[in-house]
Order: structure tokens, then C-alpha cells, then sequence
């Protein structure tokens, strides 16, 4: 049957990518839209292609070499792709084929000129546009030259990019297939892209044209500037006209060419004003109709618009989905940036942590982020949120302050108005009695110890029912009054010795050294328990030599290898120990998903050897006794410099004080998250019960799969055996597009993105400027890591990584300084590297990628810079 090789432009829709590809199938769905002018034409349907590579000699044994390959490997990737080219381009195509093919074009019009387009499955996804991937003919004329060029399109799915595209996107080539789109040449006088959402800052409500004359080639090869016009609410809100010295036209007996534009005409605009609003009405007509921002391919012709391409806008971060009806506009901070993990959550990730946190969260793009906009539509909201944000976070401050700025986005409201207490205010004071954090972990501990006890029974229906009422009683324990007043009691004492000691003694974060080796923190603890671990494994030789091969040995047997070894009795109790403890913690822990500790004990091993490699036995005892006495020193020292100033001894007196507070609660800030974490691994080993039922029941293929449902989803399979397979696939799918994604530490309903800027002017050209969290200047080599399981660190090294949560801690102990993309003054890894007395410097942007791994570096912790060394 030849219908199934050519279908009208006409006949399909976005629905049919699997026959026409991507782009056929946007170029089908455009066509229905009422009011859109689509150049007419067909395309000629994967079935076409896959017969083709069928009857391709050597296809298949080639295409199984090209997907062993290393995506890296440039040079072998070129070579064979090179070879299937040619093999598809000389493979003839059967009558029946090419005739199907020349009917269509009796139909247009034999003699005119054609645009020919490759047209694959997997382009102009949601997820991944493949922009650029594959090729485009124009100008063809003519049915040889036309079939000739069906054959290119075919041979481009191999282009050298497109492979590799698709092996960097975890797309197997056997699964992408080929369709093409002939459409009738048009002649326009000017061409372009229209996007229907700012691509730079992501807002939704402004639309960017890019303009200029001739064919669109010229634009998109960068041989022009184009006029670029910004529209916002149907107005010009800017335009940049550019002088456009070329432009590519069609030559009559096909191919295009080169041309220079006459030297008045070059700064004309190649739109007039009424067309660029014109144009933008119909891409926000487009938009309505695909449900998302597009990139769309526009020519003028005749002063009318005929658009030739449309494709969703894949770099784009998403928008929280408002509540029905909800038309305001809202300010959204990020989550991760403040618990120091913005890589994306799975769907269970994310509603365990919306369900046990203490205030409402919204998803998007795999993260979560709290509505402020409340906070700050009143005065006195505003100034106690930016204050608490400004203090751990500059950044952010900066990106609502920009938002603020603007004077007409966030409403105003009276300080009396629904907005609540505000956020962050003045806790109650607290006294620094140590017996006060005592009591708190030990009520955190009978809570999770019952919690232990309880859940073991519970299994089904009732398990759910169970957790409800346990995520009450989570967010019970971290709203305890008293817990926050200890919190809020040791920040606020930091701020206060950092804020006074400056201004009294001119000396920067003097409250730094005053936190080295506080009591009661159980993350800095945690970094140095796990020296006494390498303490134990140290003197056994066949051990570490076992260790130093581990990767070899699945996590399910490591343990169980060990205690075969001579001293493996003594190192698997000393691993055993430090799990018992602090195995349910893991990077990026804030995701129930993510595999802990105890789940996969070799995460620990990197560490315990650099731990064995760069240290003396004891280090432990001893590094947290040099940092009590250095902290005990620098109290004497601040106290008596006070006393010889005017007004000394009551200044002194303020300063002891303060410095008991921070002594006594600044250590006590860790163990809140610790809790939370400890709760979470009950509830995970729960919920993986239920998933290995589900799986023995058939219901469920591998119980991960549970982790792409929500907590509510999940319940709902738990009761009915049933599970919607395809939803599942569609979520893996999503999350995998997620990490592509950049997010924001400010997001506005409108879909700008904001990271903030530091407005200093206090560094030396060139430093990459941060946030001082911990005093001290260091130099020595950057290891960058992005992977705590791929450390290898030598006394010395300065660690450079995007985020670190608590479970990067053990790595404090054995590195000179620290360098993260992402952080605050009171966030985990700040607190720690005060802890461990380590100059850091936090949230410099696009640290990991400007800082290349072995460079020499100088950070300075006190001044909030690093420099780059020759």
C-alpha cells in the first residue's frame, strides 16, 4: 500500500510524531490552526525510512558498533556515521516508493520549488528540541533533485552531531526514525524567530523577535546580526536595529545564494512596528495551541506571515502550576538553595518533603519552591524576610530585591494584612544552658525511636494511614517552640558577634573562630568519627588493599567480603558503628529516592582511604580539641580588647554573653536536619517493603519504580494492585530532562528566572566574587568534584563543588578549604567549615566550570573572593 509512505500536511497532527517526526507532525498540527498560513506540502512517513534501512546493506551490524561507542571517541563517531550516510544515500529507492512521492508532487505542482526537511522522532520534543540536528534543503526543483534530497535527509539521522546529541540524551539510534517534509519553496522578503517567552530570562509575557532579510539561513547560520524586537502586553517595549550587510536568497533554477544588501537599505528595519506585534499575536495563538512557549520559524511574503516551523522551548525553567482560577502574580524562592541541593527530586522526593515540611511548597522542574510573595507585599514583612534571606544568602535578597524594584509586580498590603507574623523576627530570648539542647535530642531521639517501633507492624492501606499521622508528628518535633527558639538562638548570636566585633574592633567574622569544634554537632562530628574509622582499617593491610578495589564488589556483598579478611572483624564493626549512626544519610538527602549510606556502604570508601592515606592515628581527638582551644583563646583574646575600649566592660559583658549563646546553640543548628533524616530512612525502608510486594504481585516491574510516583499515587497503587505503567515512563522520562536545567534561586509566575547579582566593587579584577562564610585566606591545588564517591583528595586541596549537603562533611576533615556554586552564611556546609576552621567562600557562580580541576587557587574566606593563580 503506497498511502502509508506519503501523508498530506493536512492529514496529520502533533499526535502522529511516530509517522511524521517532529517537525511534520508541529507542521501538520499548524496547518489546522485557524488563522496560521503553513506552506503546503507532505511528508513522507517513517515506514518510507524504515524500509530504506532495511534493504541498506551492513546497516545493522553498523549501527550496533556506533552504539558501543564512547560518546568522546569524536573521531570513530565520524567515521562510521560517515559510512552510514553513504550507505543510506546509495541504497535506490523502490519504484513504488518514489512513485507515491511524485504523485504528491503532481498534486502541488511538479516544476515548483520545494523546501525539502529531515523530520525526526525524536525533535521538537518537550524535552528535547534537536534543533539543528539534522538537515534542511531549500530550493529544490524538480523530482530527481527532490528524491536525491529525500535520500540526504534520510542519511542526516547520522550526521556526526546527532549522534552524539542522542548518545549525551541517553537515545538509543535504533528507536529514532526518520520522516521528511517536502513543502512548497517560499520567497520571502524578510524571515526570522519569534519567541514566545524571553529564552534569556524565561518571562512568559514577553515575546522576542529576531528579524532580518531574505531567506531565514542567513539568520540562523549567524551570517547577520538581526533587528531584534522585545514585545511585552502587545507593545514594542525595545528594538535593536542592526545594520545587515547579507542575506541568502533563492536562485531560480534552485539552490540559494549569498548576496550583499544595498548599502541604504542595510539599517532599514526589516519589519515594520504593526508587523512585529502582528506576528507576535499569532505566536501567542501558536502557543495557546501547543500549551507552552514555542520557537517559531516566520516569512513574510506579500505582507502576510506564513510560519515553517514551531517547537516547544526546551530550556526553559518551568512555572509552578497556579491553583484554578489563580491569576496574581507570585515570587518563588528556591528550596535547594537553601537546604544546598538543586539537582532535581523524583516525584516521591518531592511530596515526602512537601508533606513533612512546615510551610507549603510548590514543584517545578523537579525542584520546590516557597511562595513569598505574601511576606513581601507588607512593609514590615519585607524588611524582616530580606533581612533573614540577605544575612544567609545575598543572592537571593538581590533577585527579590530586582523583583521589588520594579514597583508594580508584588501587590501591596498593610503590615495588618493576611501576610502573618513576619518572617524571621526576633525569637524569644533563650537562656545558654547546655541542659536545654540535652533535653531537645533527647526528645527528637524518643521520637524517632517510637516511630521505629511502630512502623515495623504496619504494611498495606494501614501503612499509609500510619505515615500521615507520623508526618504530623515529624513537623510537630521541628515546630517545638523550643527548637526553633535553639536554632534562631545560635544564628542570631553569630550575627550579632560578626555585626559588633566589626564595628568595635574592625575585624571581620571574628565569630568564625569562635565556633571551631562547638559541642552537639552531629555533622561535624560525623566527619571526624569516620577518621576513627580509618583509625581501625589503617594497621590491616589486607583491608585496605580490599578497599582499594571495592568498586568491584556490590554494595550488597562489601560488607559481608570483609569480615572474610584478616582484620576485617575490627573494620566491619568500626564501618558497622559509624552506620548504625549515620548511615541514613547520603548526598542530596533531602530525596527520600536517593540511595543512603547504609543502602550503599561503598559511597564511604573514597573517603575512608583519603582518610587512611593523608592521616596520623588520633587525628580525630585531636583536631576537635585544637579547635575547642582556639576558640577558647580568640573568647580571651575579644574579651580583653573589649575591656580596654570606652564603655569596655559592658561591651565585654554583651560579647561573653553572645559568645555562651553561640557556644551553646550554634552546634545544636545541625541536629534538626539530622532528625528529619533519621525519620526519613523509617519511612523509606517502609515504603521499599511495600515496593518489593508490589513487585512479587506482579504490579510493580523493579520497586524503584515507586519513585516516580507521589506519596498520594503510591497509596492509591497500595490499595487497588494497579499501576499506570505509561505515567511511569513518562515521569522517568521528565526527571531525565530535568537535569538540564539550571534553576533559579528566584522564580517570578511570570517564568523569569533571577540568580542575583553581588554588587561589590571591593575585589581584584578577575576573582570570582562569593559569599565570605568562613574566615581565612588558603592557597593551594582546586579539586573539582562533582561526585562525592569520585574523591581523591591530598592534605592540602581546596574542594570545589556545586553544593554540599551534610553528607559532604566527611571530606571537611581532610581538605585545606572550600568552594561551592551554591550556599548561604547559615547553610550546611558553611556551618561545618566554620566548624573545622576552613576558609570558604559559597555561592560563586559557575565555580565548578571557571575553577579547573588541579589549578592553583587562593580563597579568601574572610573577603568573599577567590582568585585564580598562574
Amino acid at each position: 500500500m503506497t498511502e502509508q509512505y506519503v501523508w498530506d500536511l493536512r492529514e496529520v497532527d502533533e499526535t502522529q510524531v511516530a509517522v511524521v517526526g517532529g517537525k511534520g507532525a508541529h507542521l501538520g498540527g499548524l496547518s489546522r490552526i485557524e488563522g496560521i498560513r503553513v506552506p503546503a506540502g507532505f511528508c513522507v512517513t517513517t515506514d518510507a525510512f524504515r524500509r530504506i534501512m532495511a534493504e541498506a546493506p551492513s546497516i545493522d551490524d553498523r549501527l550496533d558498533q556506533l552504539s558501543r561507542l564512547d560518546p568522546d571517541d569524536r573521531e570513530a563517531i565520524r567515521t562510521l556515521s560517515a559510512q552510514i550516510r553513504r550507505t543510506i544515500e546509495e541504497t535506490g529507492i523502490p519504484d513504488d516508493l518514489a512513485a507515491a512521492i511524485t504523485r504528491a508532487l503532481d498534486r502541488l505542482g511538479e516544476q515548483a520549488a520545494y523546501a525539502v526537511r529531515s523530520s525526526a522522532t525524536a525533535e521538537d520534543l518537550p524535552t528535547a528540541s534537536f534543533a539543528g540536528q539534522q538537515d534542511t534543503y531549500l530550493n529544490v526543483v524538480g523530482p530527481a533533485a527532490i528524491l536525491r534530497h529525500v535520500s540526504r535527509c534520510w542519511a542526516s539521522l547520522f550526521t556526526e552531531r546527532a549522534v552524539t546529541y542522542r548518545r549525551r540524551n541517553g537515545i538509543d539510534h535504533r528507536t529514532v526514525h526518520m520522516a521528511v517534509v517536502v513543502q512548497q519553496m517560499v520567497f520571502p522578503r524578510a524571515s526570522g524567530i519569534l519567541f514566545t517567552a524571553d529564552p534569556v530570562t524565561g518571562n512568559r509575557k514577553v515575546a522576542t523577535v529576531d528579524a532580518g532579510f531574505g531567506l531565514g539561513e542567513a539568520l540562523v547560520s549567524g551570517l547577520v546580526n538581526p533587528d531584534v524586537f522585545t514585545v511585552r502586553d502587545g507593545e514594542i517595549v525595545a528594538k535593536a536595529i542592526a545594520a545587515k550587510q547579507r542575506a541568502v536568497l533563492a536562485l531560480p533554477a534552485g539552490g540559494t545564494q549569498e548576496v550583499a544588501i544595498d548599502a541604504q537599505r542595510q539599517e532599514q528595519p526589516a519589519l515594520t512596528d504593526a508587523q512585529v506585534v502582528r506576528l507576535v499575536q499569532l505566536g501567542r495563538h501558536i502557543e495557546a495551541h501547543f500549551g507552552g512557549p514555542q520557537d517559531i520559524e516566520w516569512c513574510l511574503v506579500d505582507d502576510g506571515f506564513q510560519i515553517v516551523q514551531s517547537r516547544p522551548i526546551t530550556t526553559l525553567f518551568p512555572v509552578p502550576v497556579p491553583e484554578a482560577g489563580d491569576q496574581e502574580n507570585h515570587v518563588y524562592v528556591s528550596v535547594g538553595h537553601q537546604q544546598m541541593m538543586t539537582d532535581p527530586m523524583k516525584p516521591l522526593g518531592l511530596s515526602m518533603w512537601q508533606l513533612t515540611a512546615m510551610v507549603p511548597m510548590h514543584e517545578a522542574g523537579g525542584r520546590l519552591f516557597v511562595d513569598v510573595t505574601r511576606r513581601l507585599a507588607s512593609p514590615a514583612g519585607r524588611a524582616a524576610l530580606l533581612d533573614v534571606i540577605g544575612r544567609g544568602d545575598p543572592l537571593v535578597r538581590d533577585a527579590l530585591e530586582t523583583v521589588l524594584d520594579r514597583g508594580d509586580f508584588v501587590p501591596s498590603l498593610p503590615d495588618a494584612g493576611p501576610g502573618g507574623p513576619p518572617a524571621g523576627g526576633a525569637s524569644a530570648p533563650i537562656e545558654p544552658d547546655p541542659a536545654i539542647v540535652t533535653e531537645l535530642i533527647e526528645r527528637s531521639q524518643v521520637s524517632i525511636a517510637t516511630l521505629e517501633r511502630d512502623i515495623r507492624t504496619k504494611t498495606g492501606p494501614a501503612l499509609f494511614d500510619f505515615l500521615l499521622e507520623a508526618f504530623e508528628e515529624h513537623k510537630r518535633v521541628l515546630g517545638d517552640p523550643l527548637n526553633l527558639q535553639a536554632i534562631m538562638a545560635g544564628m542570631e548570636a553569630t550575627w550579632w558577634l560578626n555585626d559588633k566585633l566589626e564595628e568595635w574592633l574592625g575585624e571581620k567574622n571574628a565569630a568564625d573562630t569562635l565556633t571551631l569544634s562547638a559541642p552537639d554537632n552531629v555533622t561535624s562530628e560525623m566527619g571526624l568519627a569516620l577518621l576513627d574509622v580509618a583509625d581501625v582499617i589503617r594497621p590491616q593491610p589486607e583491608v585496605v588493599a580490599f578497599l582499594q578495589d571495592v568498586e568491584y564488589v556490590e554494595d550488597t556483598a562489601f560488607l559481608d567480603e570483609l569480615a572474610k579478611l584478616a582484620g576485617g572483624a575490627e573494620a566491619l564493626d568500626a564501618i558497622e558503628t559509624y552506620l548504625d549512626r549515620y548511615g541514613m544519610r547520603c548526598v542530596g538527602e533531602i530525596d527520600i529516592t536517593r540511595p543512603r549510606w547504609r543502602e550503599r556502604p561503598t559511597t564511604l570508601v573514597p573517603v575512608i582511604l583519603d582518610n587512611v592515606r593523608n592521616f596520623e592515628p588520633g587525628t580525630a581527638g585531636r583536631r576537635f580539641e585544637q579547635g575547642r582551644q582556639k576558640a577558647q583563646e580568640k573568647e580571651q583574646d575579644v574579651l580583653s580588647r573589649l575591656r580596654a575600649l570606652p564603655d569596655g566592660d559592658r561591651k565585654a559583658d554583651e560579647a561573653k554573653r553572645m559568645i555562651d549563646q553561640v557556644r551553646t546553640f550554634i552546634g545544636y543548628r545541625e541536629y534538626p536536619k539530622y532528625g528529619i533524616v533519621s525519620r526519613y530512612f523509617l519511612y523509606k525502608q517502609a515504603l521499599m517493603k511495600e515496593a518489593e510486594r508490589l513487585v512479587q504481585a506482579g504490579v510493580l516491574r523493579e520497586k524503584e519504580d515507586i519513585f516516580y510516583l507521589t506519596f498520594q499515587e503510591l497509596h492509591d497503587v497500595v490499595r487497588s494492585n494497579r499501576v499506570d505503567e505509561q505515567l511511569i515512563e513518562q515521569r522517568k522520562d521528565a526527571f531525565r530532562s530535568y537535569h538540564a536545567l539550571t534553576p533559579p534561586r528566584v522564580l517570578t509566575s511570570d517564568g523569569e528566572a533571577l540568580t542575583g547579582a553581588y554588587r561589590r566593587d571591593d575585589v581584584p579584577p578577575g576573582a570570582l566574587i562569593g559569599l565570605a562564610v568562613s574566615a581565612g585566606t588558603i592557597e593551594g591545588r582546586a579539586r573539582v568534584i562533582l561526585d562525592m564517591a569520585d574523591a581523591d583528595l591530598e592534605a592540602g586541596d581546596i574542594l570545589v563543588t556545586p553544593f554540599t549537603d551534610p553528607s559532604w562533611s566527611p571530606l571537611f576533615v581532610g581538605i585545606a578549604g572550600l568552594v561551592t556554586e551554591v550556599g548561604g552564611l547559615m547553610t550546611h556546609g558553611a556551618v561545618i567549615a566554620r566548624e573545622y576552621g576552613l576558609p570558604a567562600v559559597v555561592g560563586v557562580e559557575q565555580a565548578t566550570r571557571l575553577i579547573r580541576d588541579g589549578q592553583r587557587i587562593r580563597v579568601h574566606g574572610t573577603d568573599g573572593y577567590v582568585e585564580i593563580l598562574p
